[in-house]
């Protein structure tokens, strides 16, 4: 069964109660409704891993069919190192006569791409009170979209109340974009004026949360190239102003990255790393691109754990990342 947002956060050191039953038939459909929506948007990727390999894949597995495979992989931004272990692992098992041809090689290699794509904790932990969720990233990347909407989900999923702090103070239009999603989401927004410090207002947007007794603080900050030395120093003062507050905090940093800039994506993940503690991804225009491999070489190289993903405009397009469910969309 797919992932659904109670299962990604963890309350009280457990998942989140009250999920669907998986016994539950109208749940069953439900997933597998997101499902069938999770692979048509990733229609594009699922072309260029498969158009290239077709012809080839469900008959003789011989040298050409390695290379058809390790391009299409490539051509997909599954990444040349990742794209390399795949190829051997099934080169090696078929030589050993553990994988033929036909399904068994299509469920082997969606085996290993989803356990490729699974790594380290890819859950959210929430029991924090309250619970400081940072949001890095480029310009466009969907931050700001991606805050309204797990503000949203975390309101209408499991009735956290919810303080969107606004300490992206660069971009005249993103306070409102904010103040948009705030309203839209039905969460409280923190702001300062026009120009002022994101530490302070980080600042007062976890002070608001503790007073007024918030279960989760999230704060956005300015987009901001990975080659900006000056804004990345300026990204590890926001997070120890946080940590001033509440020495633990930020509990969750994610970063969003936008799948249709490919490799640049896993460039901009590796020097984010190296500024902040980046604790997990959310991988945003999945449904626009044919590069959504990329989810897996930023998770096999880099080791951070795709938590999220976006897939549309809708607020039930931003959705819990299933290395499983991923992996069988992009193959089959």
């Amino acid at each position: 069964m797919a992932r659904d947002w109670r299962d990604l956060f963890i309350v009280d050191g457990a998942p989140a109660p009250g999920g669907e039953d998986a016994g539950d038939r109208g749940g069953s459909e439900r997933r597998m409704g997101r499902f069938r929506r999770l692979r048509e948007n990733l229609r594009k990727t699922r072309q260029a891993l498969t158009s290239e390999i077709q012809a080839t894949l469900f008959e003789d597995l011989n040298d050409e069919t390695w290379e058809r495979l390790e391009e299409a992989l490539i051509y997909a931004d599954v990444g040349a190192r990742t794209t390399a272990q795949v190829v051997e692992q099934l080169e090696r098992e078929a030589t050993g006569g553990e994988v033929t041809g036909g399904e068994a090689l299509t469920q082997r290699l969606t085996e290993l791409l989803a356990d490729i794509a699974r790594t380290g904790d890819d859950r959210i932990d929430i029991t924090a009170e309250p619970t400081v969720i940072m949001i890095v990233g480029v310009n466009g990347t969907g931050k700001t979209t991606t805050i309204g909407k797990l503000g949203w989900h975390l309101r209408q999923e499991l009735g956290r109340s919810v303080v969107l702090g606004a300490a992206d103070t660069f971009r005249a239009a993103a306070v409102e974009q904010l103040e948009i999603w705030a309203e839209r989401a039905g969460v409280q927004l923190v702001k300062g004026l026009p120009g002022a410090d994101p530490g302070s207002v980080a600042y007062d947007a976890i002070a608001t949360g503790r007073r007024e007794g918030a279960d989760v603080v999230i704060i956005d900050t300015a987009g901001r190239l990975h080659t900006q030395d000056d804004l990345m120093a300026e990204l590890t003062k926001v997070r120890r102003v946080i940590s001033k507050q509440i020495p633990e905090a930020p509990h969750e940093t994610l970063l969003t990255v936008d799948a249709t800039t490919g490799q640049n994506g896993l460039r901009q993940a590796r020097l984010f790393a190296e500024a902040v503690e980046v604790t997990g991804l959310v991988l945003t225009k999945l449904d626009g691109t044919a590069k959504g491999g990329i989810a897996l070489a930023i998770a096999h190289e880099l080791g951070i754990p795709v938590k999220l993903i976006g897939v549309g405009e809708k607020l039930e397009d931003l959705r819990p990342f299933d290395p499983t469910e991923f992996a069988r969309a992009l193959v089959t």
